[in-house]
């Protein structure tokens, strides 16, 4: 009679600094914990960067032209693309966890393959408003 080894899986409880680079998040997790990073970035950038951009522009017509030249930098540019992918990303999470409220999609396949259109329908958005950010199109 042969005996068959099950390999048993490693158990995460308390999770220990060594043991994060090893732990293999779902993609419905790292979701989450980018819908949670791009709520946080959108908060503190709309009083520190949004709204002062945004008074330049309806202050005056010097005032529209000093936010132009400064939005024409390339570093301020990667700048409001986080911003822009921060926003689309959090707006198509959203919609995906207003669906799993609704009890839609809540199967591990279907919340899998969800998350996976998320990051692609984010993602893909994001670049559409990088090349007409930069100029491209």
């Amino acid at each position: 009679m042969t005996e068959t080894t099950v390999k048993k899986k490693p158990e995460y409880r308390n999770i220990n600094v060594t043991q994060i680079l090893r732990y293999r998040l779902p993609l419905a997790g790292k979701l989450s914990i980018l819908h949670r990073i791009s709520g946080a970035l959108l908060f503190l950038a709309l009083p520190t960067v949004l709204l002062p951009i945004f008074d330049l522009s309806i202050t005056s017509e010097y005032s529209f032209e000093r936010m132009q030249a400064l939005v024409s930098s390339v570093w301020v540019k990667f700048i409001l693309l986080a911003l822009i992918w921060s926003y689309l990303h959090h707006f198509c999470a959203g919609i995906r966890y207003l669906m799993l409220d609704l009890h839609r999609g809540t199967e591990k396949y279907a919340a899998q393959k969800s998350a996976g259109i998320v990051f692609f329908v984010s993602l893909s958005l994001t670049a559409l408003f990088a090349l007409k950010l930069f100029g491209v199109i």
